[in-house]
Parts: structure tokens; sequence; C-alpha cells
């Protein structure tokens, strides 16, 4: 039975109107209990309550807020801007080659949390000023501080609550950190095709890479680096959920897009590897792509690489 994360339990929204709804502690603790994860449910059975027994909004607020603040602390430490600029840069290179076209484009972050990566493009203009950079997230509370902290450091970002696919303008390209785990079964085919159906050039999504060693190591850092006793909890959980290179690969595998993963399992050390994408683009930006890498176009493969390999 796989671990549940508890940020996932504790707060539920609507998918349509996007308000937030009542999230009952009794009922997060049975099903934490159900998936055989006791440690997390004496977690939960901290979290304050009204009378009827619904968690507390804003102690539920202010807790996810501290926990994505260490989230970013991590993500300092381990470079991701610098990772994701890595394929970025090279990847918006071969779009405005291949099309021809002049700017803006648009980069799109699903599930922003408090918006690091959007914050950290706009401080460092990384992508060129011609890169739209858009934040968007579910929890209306997460893209409030993330919008906060833009206009306290004066940059040039946005934050939207909402659904990511569906913003009135394009989006160019999609990315995300960290979230592909979260989405299991048909809803992980779901997240690929919305953006197969968009307009969007391309997709670049981080995640944890599925090694043997992923969980002891997600295990060491948050105990050493994340104070939060939730944070801790799912940090470790979101390795052990991580997804393997052939289900992302035959997930992202949609009409209209070629599926590409940057580094595979197998052709990296697992001591060292923590994050690694995902990469869709419409088919005439594949050759475009590789000729920007350069060298670097050999660490990204198909899911006929993958196929050979396991023969």
């Amino acid at each position: 039975m796989h671990q549940l994360e508890i940020s996932d339990l504790i707060t539920a929204v609507d998918p349509h109107s996007g308000h937030r709804l009542p999230v009952r502690r009794a009922e997060v603790i049975r099903q934490l209990r159900e998936s055989g994860d006791e440690h997390a449910a004496r977690i939960v059975a901290g979290l304050p309550t009204d009378q009827d027994g619904v968690l507390d909004p804003y102690a539920v607020d202010r807790l996810l807020v501290s926990v994505h603040t260490e989230l970013q602390r991590l993500n300092e430490e381990l470079r991701t801007g610098e990772r994701l600029v890595h394929l970025l840069g090279p990847l918006f290179t071969a779009i405005r080659s291949a099309t021809g076209q002049p700017g803006p484009y648009r980069l799109v972050d699903v599930g922003c949390g408090l918006g690091y990566l959007v914050r950290w493009l706009a401080t460092t203009n990384a992508l060129g000023s011609d890169v739209e950079l858009v934040g968007v997230d579910l929890d209306a509370t997460l893209v409030g501080e993330a919008d906060r902290l833009a206009r306290e450091e004066g940059l040039d970002c946005r934050f939207v609550h909402g659904n990511a696919f569906g913003l009135p303008e394009a989006a160019t390209v999609y990315v995300s950190t960290g979230v592909l785990h979260h989405f299991r079964g048909p809803a992980l085919d779901e997240f690929f095709q919305a953006q197969a159906a968009s307009a969007a050039h391309a997709f670049c999504h981080f995640d944890i890479a599925a090694t043997r060693l992923a969980p002891l190591g997600a295990w060491i850092f948050h105990r050493a680096r994340m104070r939060n006793p939730l944070g801790r909890h799912d940090g470790v959980v979101s390795a052990r959920r991580a997804h393997s290179d052939e289900t992302l690969l035959r997930a992202a595998e949609v009409p209209g897009i070629r599926a590409l993963l940057y580094e595979p399992r197998g052709a990296v050390n697992p001591f060292c590897t923590t994050l690694r994408p995902v990469i869709g683009v419409r088919p005439h930006l594949e050759a475009p792509l590789r000729r920007v890498l350069g060298r670097d176009a050999r660490r990204m493969v198909g899911p006929e690489h993958l196929a050979e390999a396991t023969r």
C-alpha cells in the first residue's frame, strides 16, 4: 500500500470553483492509519480543530507556509534553479529558432507553492527578458505568500490562484518541481494529456529520481535540514512515491508530444542524483533542442532507449 503525504490530506479545494473545503481531522487520521502510517496519524492528531472536528484552516495555512519555507531552503542548497535553467535555457533557444516568432514567451510553473523557481528566475533573468514568468497553485495561501514575497523583492513575475491549465493566456512552456509524484494512475496520464491538448510548445517537469537510495537520502537530508515533523515525514514519503523512468515516459508519451527523459536512472550515479526531469516537446522541436544542447543531448533519451536497455 502506498504511503500518503500529510500535506495532500489536510487541505481540500473544489476543483471547479477553487474554494476551500472543510477537512475533518478524524478522516485524515483514518486514511493514514489505513495506509499503515501511525507516525503520520500522530502528527495530524496534534493539529487544532474547531468544535466539529474540522481542521483549523488558519493553523493549517501557517503550517504549510512554514514547511514550504523550509523546502525553499532545500531548493537553494540543491541549486534547483540552476538545474532547471540548464535545460530551460536551451529549450527556449530552440523554441525561438524553430518558431521564428518574437516574444513574449510564457513559462508557467505548475504547483508553484511559494514561487521559489519563478522568483529565482525573475531575480537572475536567466531565461531572458522576453520570457514572462507565471506561478500557479491551487492553494490560495501559498500563492498569496508567493505574491507578497515577489512584491517585497521587487520582482517582475506574477502568481495566480487556480488551475494552471485553465489560464486565459497560453503557456509556451509548463514546468514543475516536486509535483509529479503527487499524481497517481490515471491522474498522471491526465496531467500530461492536458498539456498536449494546450497550445504549449513544451514541458519540463523535475521530480525525485526513483533510485534505490532515494528514500534513505531523503531521510538523512530532511532530518538534517528540516525542523517540522510534517515536512520531514512528507519529504521521505515523496521519495518513496517517486515514479520510475518507465512510468513517466509512458505517461508523457501522448499524441503530439515527443517524450524524453534527461539523465535516466541507469546512466547516473545514484549517490548524486536527486532530481531529474521528464521533458515533452512538439516533435519538430526535438532536433533544434538537441543541437542547442550539444554534447549534453546524449543524456536525453526517449522511450525506445529504455525499452532497449531492459531487453
